[in-house]
């Protein structure tokens, strides 16, 4: 009798290490609002990651896990934090995968994920102003800032050619910190700035915002929105005005729904997207087309990352529960140890079990760096042909 109250009590305290369990991954994605058109991937690709570890049964002696989604309609902080209210209120979920867009994961980590100990790993959400948030060390993102796609965004339209850019951005955390940071790194590089202008989501009419981005003028226009809102409305206006043929587009438009909104009219555009090459990446699409969706499209591969990482985390662990397995994350995704990619999650699960350090690598090349965000690889793009093709890697 003695030794099986010890042996419950160990199990207490290690969330059911060696004794199966039901484990609950929430995932909040915007599935109505500015970026619906990616939410069923990225789920898809979260829940991917989710059935490869439950098929193993090698995650705590045998738990089993399931996906809980959950709407935040990316653009409404308040709806977000309402539905992550309840991935941790009535679900009890163990861990969340999102936000999505960077406004509503603000507000939902701040009001629930950290009041609450609940870790959150966004695939998506790449404020700068997430960088210095005080998650108390619940808060990931396996995207990078976009301080440094600023950056990226710079380099591209300078080695292209571009002498002057209008900037259009979602008037949003999002919005503004991209726009911000791409100014602020193309004017260092010698370019001019026309006009930096902000537009709301959700209207029908962009008349006036069009018409002070073509009085402003420029080589080209860079929309930092999204493809499901805003950014495609000031589009399909400069473009119906003759007011630019160029546009310069980040992550929030990339994507086939902006090809099969614009088509050959984006002949001479470009842009990008965070992104990675190589073996887990190629991997990553192999599993994602036998499953049956895009596993091209943006942020699916930092979905099946950001859902990996929180259960190779419980594992290192022993505990699902998220204020005990949140300091293993950083480990997991981060060298030394043997390499983990797509498809790969049993071996990882089989190799922290017997002690052994492993490097995370994934879809997306996941390197960490403080304060728990990717270090950032970028795909560049273009629009030729009518078709999304991928240039380089930056």
């Amino acid at each position: 009798m003695r030794k099986l109250l010890a042996a419950t009590a160990v199990a207490a305290l290690t969330g059911g290490a060696g004794w199966a369990e039901d484990v609950k991954i929430g995932l909040s994605m915007g599935f109505t609002g500015p970026l619906e058109s990616m939410s069923p991937n990225m789920a898809q690709s979260a829940e991917m990651a989710i059935r490869e570890v439950s098929d193993s049964g090698k995650l705590l002696g045998g738990s089993k896990v399931q996906a809980v989604r959950a709407d935040s309609t990316c653009a409404d902080a308040a709806a977000a934090v309402t539905a992550v209210e309840r991935l941790v209120t009535a679900e009890k979920v163990n861990g969340i995968v999102g936000g999505m867009c960077s406004g509503e994961t603000i507000a939902s980590l701040e009001k629930v994920g950290v009041p609450n100990g609940i870790v959150m790993i966004s695939p998506s959400a790449t404020s700068p102003a997430l960088t210095d948030i005080d998650d108390k060390g619940f808060f990931f993102r396996t995207s990078p800032s976009d301080a440094r796609q600023g950056e990226v965004m710079a380099d591209i339209a300078a080695e292209r050619g571009v002498k002057s850019v209008a900037i259009t951005y979602t008037n949003n955390d999002y919005g503004k910190g991209l726009a911000e940071s791409f100014k602020n790194a193309f004017e260092k590089k010698g370019g001019k700035v026309t006009i930096v202008a902000a537009h709301e989501d959700g209207k029908a009419d962009y008349s006036a915002e069009v018409g002070a981005l073509s009085a402003a003028g420029g080589d080209a226009l860079a929309v930092v929105g999204y493809v499901d809102q805003g950014g495609s409305g000031i589009m399909r206006g400069v473009l119906d005005a003759g007011a630019f043929s160029t546009f310069i587009l980040p992550d929030g438009m990339i994507g086939q729904p902006v090809v099969d909104k614009f088509g050959a009219e984006l002949e001479t555009s470009f842009g990008q997207n965070p992104s990675s090459e190589g073996a887990g990446r190629d991997s990553f699409g192999g599993l994602a087309k036998a499953a049956g969706f895009d596993g091209t499209s943006a942020f699916t591969g930092e979905s099946y990352d950001a859902t990996a990482l929180i259960l190779l985390a419980m594992e290192a662990a022993k505990s699902s529960d998220p204020k005990v397995y949140k300091d293993k994350v950083m480990e997991v995704a981060n060298a030394p140890g043997e390499k983990i990619g797509p498809g790969e999650l049993a071996k990882g699960l089989e190799l922290i079990a017997a002690g052994q350090d492993i490097d995370y690598d994934g879809a997306s090349a996941v390197e960490f760096v403080d304060p728990g965000e990717s270090a950032g690889t970028y795909r560049e793009v273009d629009f030729k042909g009518g078709t999304l093709n991928v240039v380089r890697i930056h």
